[in-house]
């Protein structure tokens, strides 16, 4: 299996050149030239294997120029029981008949991303020694919260990487922030970016794509890499986790082999989706992909009409993580749906970069159509859900989760579509603390305390364990106090690497 360029047919790497290249020289992103197929008969099969068995199978069929003992090894060393406090990695809750919480957030940052990137790190480090490249790796990340610190821990002290977070100043929560700039480890940066995760993303963006930039960094022995979605080796591992969540209701004998499911997904650079979209492709017996924005509804509009368009205000939110209106992963999308047209894409891409907007042909709208629905709930809606569920199931939800709850609960009003649905909750409720416990309870409970009273008061109140990892943020040292404008990124790049 090769990957090609979005933007350029005639760009063809091989897995481990597509990881550790991040993004390909003109801007595309690197996707793979067919799409493996799993069978009912297998997907029965992995049923009765473990979560690390599930990972082995699925990525050996995207990472075919890996040896099975390389995959073997790298899923060994990211999916523990130590790392992520269970044997399931990501254990599927049964809310009622029909919906069930994929729990993505067992791992050390309490979020979706440790999914991916607690693997990233050995995928990418594998791929070097496989490639004889003996340059530095250079990890530059842009977050809108999560996948910063998930990237940060990922890539903490491993040999032969620096890594450079960017996160947008006033997009992040409390707890968000701390947990970046408190990072221990000798190879780690983090600066925050006036402006909002848009302006981060868009920033690495231009480093990655500055050809002259890019030649002087080869010349001094570094190379730039990716940890955003943007890179493969973040979004395979994000597949197996749906395969996974359908073989656990097959062993808990809530579905039946090839009974359909709905999966929805609460996104904002439409990743985690795109990876649901992938195991569709593949044979997971997905009926309805139902993507759940908030206020930044720019994928809710895209997938109704067919326009993008990002000329529109932008919001804060309490789900900040989906705080995004150039969802980047979408040309992935547009790159399948249009039987790999890389020129068609790039042209696409071209519009939105000097309009902000374009509008996709006939048949790639008929296709998104045919395989998504989409919402969105604003503020006041994910505070009324997320005391709704604890009220009516004792079960405590972040406003991320909160937000595919009413999306997915608005759908199925909608249409009346009561297929069993696995709902992907992407954050513990500690990571927000604040807001969950603000749509909770009485506010007067929650004056003047700060993140670690309101993580103590969250745990006492509904009899959850704070998990280790935030609990010990309040000991920690800030070590990163960088605010810069999005001009000075490189300027910052430069500082670090000295």
């Amino acid at each position: 299996m090769k990957y090609n360029s979005t933007r350029d047919n005639s760009v063809s790497v091989t897995s481990a050149e597509a990881i550790v290249k991040g993004l390909s020289v003109e801007g595309g992103l690197y996707i793979p030239d067919s799409i493996p197929s799993v069978s009912l008969e297998a997907i029965e099969e992995m049923a009765n294997m473990s979560y690390t068995d599930r990972a082995k199978r699925i990525l050996g069929l995207f990472l075919n120029d890996f040896k099975a003992g390389e995959i073997e090894d790298c899923v060994n060393k990211a999916y523990t029981r130590e790392k992520f406090g269970t044997n399931s990695i990501a254990p599927v809750y049964k809310l009622d008949k029909d919906r069930c919480i994929l729990e993505l957030w067992h791992g050390p940052t309490c979020a979706f991303k440790d999914m991916a990137l607690q693997i990233l790190p050995h995928l990418l480090t594998t791929a070097v020694k496989k490639l004889g490249d003996e340059k530095e790796i250079v990890i530059l990340v842009a977050t809108s919260g999560d996948t910063g610190k998930a990237a940060l821990e990922g890539f903490r002290d491993v040999e032969g990487t620096k890594i450079i977070v960017f996160y947008p100043e006033s997009g992040v929560s409390g707890i968000q922030r701390l947990q970046m700039c408190t990072q221990e480890g000798g190879n780690v940066f983090v600066s925050a970016v006036n402006g909002n995760f848009d302006d981060a993303q868009t920033g690495v963006k231009e480093i990655f794509t500055d050809k002259e930039y890019n030649e002087t960094l080869e010349a001094k022995g570094i190379s730039l890499s990716s940890a955003n979605s943007i890179n493969w080796g973040r979004l395979a591992p994000q597949i197996v986790y749906y395969f996974s969540a359908y073989c656990d209701m097959l062993a808990a004998e809530e579905l039946s082999v090839g009974e359909p499911v709905n999966v929805c997904v609460p996104t904002g650079n439409f990743g985690n989706i795109l990876a649901a979209f992938y195991a569709k492709r593949m044979g997971l017996p997905i009926k309805t992909l139902i993507c759940a924005s908030n206020s930044n509804n720019v994928l809710t509009d895209f997938i109704n009409t067919g326009t993008y368009d990002r000329n529109r205000e932008f919001f804060t939110t309490i789900s900040p993580s989906m705080d995004i209106l150039i969802s980047s992963n979408l040309e992935r999308l547009l790159y399948i749906l249009s039987d790999g047209n890389a020129s068609e894409v790039k042209g696409y891409m071209d519009e939105l970069k000097a309009s902000g907007r374009y509008t996709v042909s006939e048949k790639i709208f008929a296709a998104v159509r045919e395989n998504f629905q989409a919402g969105y709930a604003d503020d006041d809606k994910c505070r009324a859900t997320i005391k709704r569920i604890q009220e009516e199931f004792g079960y405590v939800i972040d406003p991320h989760t909160s937000v595919a709850v009413a999306v997915h609960e608005e759908y199925r009003e909608r249409t009346g579509d009561d297929t069993k649905t696995i709902i992907a909750s992407t954050a513990s409720p500690f990571k927000f603390n604040g807001d969950v416990l603000a749509a909770i309870l009485d506010g007067e409970e929650l004056e003047d305390k700060d993140e670690f009273e309101l993580l103590r008061l969250l745990s006492q109140r509904f009899n959850l364990a704070v998990p280790p990892s935030l609990g010990e943020l309040e000991d920690r040292e800030v070590r990163f106090e960088t605010v810069c404008d999005k001009s000075m990124m490189k300027a910052v790049v430069n500082e670090f690497l000295g």
